[in-house]
């Protein structure tokens, strides 16, 4: 799903996700879904963004409206399985910023990213957006290694 080309792949995985996941993914009550980004250069070497590609499926399946601006990687970090556990943490510090103007206020968001390995990539995004005002941000991964 990585590799350029993975879209189609991802966008199916993400409908599934919704299908088999429906009733958890619903209890929270979710508003919004939002997509972990990557940043501007790995989207642009790879071609799509397979957080984004997986929370598209998911969305529509679930009726929810996808956010991608909510949410922006403002520096490039390794990939986080070439580094430590340690240095993961500090990897994604600083990492994120909400969108310019992105009304996150009060919302209840889905985040969603592809792979969940030490939780610091989805910890730090989530704390930004509750720090900006998300009422709760729920994290939903297709894989935890």
């Amino acid at each position: 799903m990585k590799d350029e080309g993975g879209e189609p792949l991802s966008e199916e995985v993400g409908r599934a996700f919704a299908v088999t996941k429906r009733a958890q993914l619903t209890a929270a009550g979710t508003q919004a879904v939002v997509p972990i980004p990557l940043h501007w250069r790995r989207r642009w070497t790879r071609g799509y963004n397979q957080s984004e590609a997986v929370a598209r499926a998911l969305a529509e399946e679930l009726g929810l409206p996808l956010r991608p601006g909510w949410l922006v990687r403002t520096k490039p970090t390794p990939q986080q399985p070439t580094v430590s556990v340690t240095a993961r943490w500090e990897n994604v510090r600083g990492a994120f910023r909400v969108g310019f103007r992105a009304p996150v206020r009060g919302v209840r968001i889905l985040l969603v990213d592809d792979v969940l390995t030490t939780g610091a990539t989805a910890d730090a995004a989530a704390t930004i957006l509750r720090g900006a005002g998300a009422a709760q941000v729920t994290v939903a991964v297709l894989a935890h290694r």
